[in-house]
């Protein structure tokens, strides 16, 4: 038997915070990883068996909400790209928004193509939610409070009643105050900021937290967007075991623990699949709850099977990533000529419904993947990152892409993945191909990650991208403190939220120092 201060389960970006933390403090920790690699859902790879040498951020794509006093702590230097222009929503009508740092193109576009109200209400938007985020930027680093006392606490006084009300409610209801004229610029604030990671639609509430998560980007150089990271996400959770281990933690992958084991009621260690028993004073879960009940069997509290249960129930996978090799870069209908729009986030949105309004479709997608239905199709987000960071480009010029889907069944209602993903993945490409003709004839090999391969790739439960739901905030995260002595929580489904940030390891870190000493 081995002892540490502490081992952590699971060697995702949360758990490598920890235990670098940790192990600054002066902490024996020991990291074990299920997995061959550590990074969980944030790693690049080679997955294309016909372009063997092109790298992708498999899961995770952007970096945008790691805190810079995070970034600090950890002594964490990330070679950050910034992306400018940072959105492109083109139309099959020949209108087009390219937006980035020039606000007098910005409002521009808008004008020509658009209306002059829709660039006034961006506007009020973007200065709106950069003040919530600069006012709850030191929430995220610290233990959480209701909703309502956290705006008593770091909101200032003339935005406390609009905190709390998007936190609570819905993305769409947040973006109505803003008087947008058009509907497909509303419908590009509601999808791209709104929807990534939840379950239900930007109706449903608690999206409207969602939205605001979205827009913490404080990132050095982001400008309040969110980054491209040289080499990859991988690179992030590569230089973070590297901290760790320069720390003085040891990492080991391929060691699946198989439970957590108490003395007298408190944490006393862990024993391993392979039957390896190692004795620790604390245990910290840095992985998805709904692995603690196994973990623990018996000894789990009930609220907190309860609470994970209700989590299940209302955090379901509904993000499709499809990776793409492609050959060239496609030429875009709304705008042929390269103005930077390759290196955005380009939103693609469904044609209007029988009544003639986008948001209609918007609604008809989400509740069809909420009934199982693959039709309509979901709208579209598309990433061609190689165009910013050459490295995930290969020796003959082909180009690392994405399609991030969101809106899509957890299973096909009557079917499975299985059967209906390669038929789902040819109409994503006729819809994406609507925008870019020739783009199926440059397509070089396809990794398409469905709910169930999510889960399977990254080792995430039920296939949910944020653990728990993001319309969970707050106190209604899972809590750090799971009611067991010298166990503890630090991955995405604690607080603040579900994405690649880090403060959930670091917070996790910080009450186990405060409660060892």
């Amino acid at each position: 038997m081995r002892g540490y201060d502490v081992i952590v389960i699971g060697a995702g970006h949360n758990g490598l915070v920890a235990a670098t933390v940790l192990a600054q403090a002066g902490l024996s920790v020991h990291v074990l990883e299920r997995a061959d690699v550590v990074g969980g859902a944030c790693r690049t790879e080679t997955p294309f068996p016909r372009a063997p040498r092109l790298r992708a951020s498999t899961g995770a794509y952007l970096l945008g909400l790691m805190p810079p006093e995070l970034l600090a702590t950890l002594n964490l230097d990330l070679p950050l790209l910034r992306r400018d222009p940072h959105y492109f929503l083109p139309t099959l009508d020949g209108r087009y928004l390219l937006l980035g740092s020039n606000q007098e193109s910005n409002a521009a576009q808008f004008e020509q193509f658009f209306t002059a109200q829709d660039a006034r209400a961006a506007q009020a938007l973007g200065a709106e939610l950069a003040a919530l985020a600069e006012d709850l930027a030191p929430a995220w680093l610290t233990e959480p409070l209701p909703v309502e006392e956290t705006a008593e606490r770091y909101i200032r006084p003339a935005l406390r009643d609009t905190f709390v009300s998007l936190v609570r409610g819905s993305a769409m209801a947040y973006l109505s105050r803003f008087g947008f004229a058009s509907e497909l610029v509303m419908a590009m604030y509601a999808v791209t900021d709104g929807m990534p990671g939840l379950t239900g639609s930007p109706w449903t509430p608690g999206s409207g937290h969602n939205l605001l998560v979205h827009n913490m980007c404080r990132l050095p150089g982001a400008g309040g967007t969110w980054m491209v990271v040289r080499g990859g996400m991988g690179t992030v959770t590569q230089r973070l075991a590297e901290r760790a281990t320069a720390a003085g933690a040891t990492i080991r992958t391929g060691v699946l623990v198989d439970r957590i084991v108490l003395d007298q009621g408190a944490a006393s260690g862990v024993v391993t699949a392979q039957g390896e028993q190692l004795t620790a004073k604390v245990v910290l879960v840095a992985t998805d709850p709904y692995r603690l009940p196994d973990l623990l069997g018996s000894d789990c509290p009930t609220a907190l099977r309860d609470r994970i249960a209700e989590y299940a129930r209302r955090s379901v996978g509904q993000t499709m990533k499809v990776n793409l090799a492609l050959s060239d870069l496609p030429r875009f209908t709304a705008l042929p000529t390269p103005m930077g729009q390759h290196s955005t986030t380009v939103h693609l949105l469904p044609p209007p419904a029988a009544d003639g309004s986008v948001l209609t479709a918007l609604r008809e997608a989400f509740d069809a993947a909420s009934q199982g239905r693959l039709e309509p199709l979901p709208p579209v987000e598309w990433y061609l990152h190689s165009t910013l960071d050459p490295s995930l480009s290969d020796d003959q010029g082909r180009h690392s892409s994405a399609l991030f889907v969101q809106g899509v069944p957890a299973q096909p209602a009557g079917s499975s993945w299985e059967v209906e993903k390669a038929g789902y993945v040819d109409r994503l490409l006729s819809f994406v191909e609507q925008f870019t003709p020739g783009l199926s004839s440059l397509v070089v090999d396809v990794q398409a990650l469905a709910p169930p391969d999510i889960e399977r790739h990254f080792g995430i439960t039920g296939g949910n991208i944020f653990h728990v739901d993001n319309a969970f905030s707050f106190t209604d995260r899972l809590p750090y403190r799971l009611g067991i002595p010298g166990v503890y929580a630090g991955a995405a489904g604690c607080h603040p939220a579900g994405s690649v940030i880090g403060a959930a390891g670091h917070n996790a870190a910080q009450v186990i120092l405060t409660d060892l000493a």
